[in-house]
């Protein structure tokens, strides 16, 4: 048995195609078009790089995109005057502050200080407290994106065992709270876990959330399970060259799997669609549309 692969990258791009047909419906109906502010603060390469991927993918589903750069020497107080002028801005639905930010600058403050209805990151507290007690709410993207290949991936989610390793609040725990909502029944695993391996191989669907490249082995892994994989992780070769691997050990794990996301293309193509289709039902629900109407 070789596991079936879980096409990210392509589930991605069906979902950005669809959501621009219904981002064309809305604004024939509704004469709304979604609007994205993205928010930058430093000269990070990296960042920079995914706030203009990021841009060019909203123009590309048909929402407007805002770009909103902040030198390296602004203050705390600089971005929560910005934030609070997005906040009131009636052509802004979503706002995502690119992370990581200058040391001198309060993640969780800036967090905070961002409308939990412009909330598209899903990091808010309120929209936490949402998901937690099942209320409508915006879902962090890259869980968001977790559950949606799984429910490509698997006929019936409810009632299978899901392990998640890594308990962080961006993907670990509220991806718990999405897969218990879908009734599954929902481990989660950490660092201080007794005999992980063993855990692990209990689980029907393996959800591997750590940031350490190919903790996970093989021999971990259920036969036939389902196994998600959410690290990123760039390791050197020997000769030098780098290459991209996730959490699990993906050789290994192809002769026991069932299905198995890929690094590159599995989980990470899935953040910036959900990111976008969190814009469209944050600009839907400040509008008392419901979004599955469109």
């Amino acid at each position: 048995m070789t596991a079936a692969l879980i096409d990210g990258k392509g589930y991605a791009a069906a979902l950005r195609q669809r959501l621009f047909k219904r981002a064309e419906r809305l604004k024939q109906l509704h004469g709304v078009v979604p609007g994205l502010a993205v928010v930058l603060v430093g000269d990070n390469p990296a960042s920079h790089i995914y706030v203009r991927n990021k841009g060019k993918a909203a123009q590309e589903a048909g929402l407007q995109s805002f770009e909103h750069k902040l030198r390296e020497s602004a203050s705390q107080a600089q971005l929560l005057k910005l934030l609070a002028e997005l906040n009131s801005d009636d052509k802004v639905d979503g706002i995502l502050v690119q992370l990581p930010l200058p040391k001198a600058i309060d993640s969780g403050a800036v967090i905070d200080a961002i409308d939990p209805d412009k909330d598209v990151d899903g990091f808010h507290v309120i929209n936490a407290g949402r998901l937690a007690t099942g209320q409508p709410g915006l879902v962090p993207c890259t869980p968001l994106g977790c559950e949606l290949l799984l429910r490509a991936g698997v006929p019936q989610l409810a009632g299978q065992h899901a392990v998640i390793v890594g308990r962080s609040n961006i993907v670990g725990k509220p991806l718990a709270q999405l897969l218990l909502r879908a009734d599954c029944t929902v481990t989660v695993a950490h660092s201080k876990t007794p005999d992980l391996p063993s855990l692990c191989r209990t689980a029907d669907i393996l959800v591997a959330a750590v940031g350490r490249p190919e903790v996970i082995r093989g021999s971990w892994i259920k036969p036939g399970a389902v196994v998600v994989d959410v690290g990123i992780n760039r390791v050197t070769e020997k000769d030098g060259t780098m290459r991209i691997v996730g959490d699990v050990a993906f050789d290994e794990a192809l002769p026991v799997a069932a299905a198995i996301t890929p690094v590159p293309g599995g989980v990470g193509p899935m953040t910036i669609a959900c990111l976008l289709e969190n814009t469209f039902t944050a600009a839907c629900r400040r509008r008392r549309i419901d979004p599955e109407t469109v």
